[in-house]
């Protein structure tokens, strides 16, 4: 098949992105598909006449990509693109979508899981991995995730909806109940996520979380283990418990060397894997999702699991944890993007 992989972006997480869609396409090449990498905002300036070409470049135009120990600076990348446009779908890109026969979303955060980048898909009739544009976009909002969870009666942390601005900081940090975690609504890899230990911290993070917009969550901050349970097709994949090296696990430790220990399968009961697993997948059908998501708990010294978010596209490269877990029960890396694309390809998108 002709597929082209989406990665890269405008977002906070575009470096995450990138690794994921090399690796991803480095993959589906060597399943045999005609697999490039295509990169959401940067596009292609400079084409063949003949677009259908570009599925024969050699190594898939995959770049030489890393994940740095700090978010990348977006407003460099801005200025890499010739065409200086505002938009943030880059020359070509929706050519060569419209070419291939299937698009590989490895696209993280703002403009990948949010649901627009399905919506545009759809529009163009599309086929493309992973959720609709509606799930996606209830995914990408951890408040209407949070609506979701206590509808459907799935154990999470009480939590609140907070519109504020700088003037009403000193207020919010001496009324919010402590310990508490503040976090963005629509962030991902741990970007917009603070862990106040006192009310200076968390005035601190009150403050610097609306970096990020003036829709701010507050949840009760539980204490234990910290775990992710993937799901594939209809079925749970093993747990994952991760354990940061430091005290606290933010985006520096989440994607370097030695940032954490991730074991998997998780050392826990059958019992709380399977109780976990089912709450995954409960969460996973509730909100509409597709092929494959992977859902955050915490497992709290009593051995009860609270689920905090889900991931409607979670990381692919091999070291990410969704092929961790598809590895645990003996599926390679290779399979697994096979297995998402055969999956996605069998959903039904709704016409409206």
């Amino acid at each position: 098949m002709k597929i082209v992989v989406l990665a890269g972006g405008i977002s906070t997480e575009r470096e995450v992105s990138l690794v994921t869609g090399t690796s991803v396409c480095r993959a589906l090449r060597g399943n045999g598909h005609r697999a490039i990498l295509v990169d959401l905002f940067l596009g292609l300036e400079e084409v063949p006449a003949d677009l259908e070409t570009l599925f024969d470049a050699p190594d898939g135009l995959c770049p030489s990509v890393e994940i740095r120990t700090a978010a990348p600076d977006l407003a460099a990348v801005r200025r890499q693109r010739k065409d200086q446009s505002p938009s943030h779908i880059g020359p070509h890109v929706l050519d060569l979508c419209a070419l291939s026969d299937i698009v590989f979303l490895g696209l993280h955060g703002q403009d990948g899981e949010d649901g627009r980048i399905q919506a545009a898909l759809d529009l163009l009739d599309v086929q493309y991995t992973g959720s609709g544009y509606l799930p996606s976009a209830m995914a990408m909002d951890k408040a209407v995730t949070k609506r979701m969870m206590d509808t459907a009666g799935i154990p999470t942390p009480k939590w609140q909806l907070l519109h504020y601005g700088p003037e009403d900081v000193e207020t919010l940090a001496e009324t919010l109940p402590m310990p508490c975690v503040v976090k963005t609504t629509g962030g991902g890899s741990s970007l917009g996520v603070y862990l106040p230990e006192d009310r200076a911290a968390l005035r601190m993070a009150l403050t610097e979380v609306l970096r990020y917009g003036d829709e701010v969550l507050v949840e009760e901050r539980i204490y234990g283990r910290d775990m992710t349970v993937g799901v594939l097709g209809d079925r749970a994949l093993p747990a994952v418990e991760i354990v940061p090296a430091s005290k606290e696990f933010d985006y520096a430790a989440k994607y370097q060397s030695g940032g954490a220990q991730e074991l998997c399968p998780a050392p826990i009961t059958e019992a709380q894997q399977r109780e976990m697993g089912d709450l995954a997948l409960k969460l996973h059908q509730t909100l509409g999702l597709a092929a494959y998501s992977r859902t955050d708990f915490i497992l709290d010294a009593a051995g009860r699991p609270w689920c905090l978010e889900v991931n409607s596209l979670p990381g692919m490269t091999p070291a990410s944890l969704v092929p961790k877990e598809a590895a645990a029960v003996g599926m390679p890396y290779g399979q697994l993007c096979e297995e998402i694309v055969q999956l996605s390809l069998g959903v039904k998108r709704r016409d409206y």
